[in-house]
């Protein structure tokens, strides 16, 4: 793992600290509400923590539940493809069920388009070798 620096500037310590922690909310948010993309939320949170708290840095590292999804990111691992399947599978029927309750139009269009673009990320991404324990 790469060593947590601090800015310089207090007040920026204080933001990225912030940034991070909103972050993480959202992030174990989209743990339960596909539409909310996780991984890049904690990614987020990871790269601010580094350079605000080395405390939440290594928190969210070692947590049992997020670090597992981060680290192989951290390590250019990848993502385990049953992982990748599920991830899938859920964003398009989280997707599918708003599209056939929804009435506006751009809206369905918009959410397609998200799950779509989602989903290409996700295909995209290496896949790990080994399955997360």
């Amino acid at each position: 793992m790469t060593e947590a620096r601090k800015p310089l500037n207090p007040l920026l310590r204080w933001l990225l600290l912030g940034v991070g922690l909103v972050a993480v909310t959202l992030a174990v948010i989209g743990i339960f509400l596909p539409v909310l993309p996780t991984v890049p939320f904690l990614l987020l949170a990871v790269g601010c923590f580094a350079r605000s708290s080395e405390h939440f840095y290594t928190w969210l590292l070692e947590h049992n539940h997020l670090g597992p999804i981060v680290r192989p990111y951290l390590q250019g691992e990848g993502l385990p493809r049953k992982n990748k399947v599920l991830a899938i599978i859920l964003i398009w029927a989280s997707i599918g069920l708003s599209v056939f309750l929804l009435n506006v139009l751009w809206v369905k269009g918009l959410l397609v388009g998200i799950a779509a673009a989602v989903t290409l990320y996700l295909i995209r991404l290496p896949e790990a070798a080994n399955e997360p324990t």
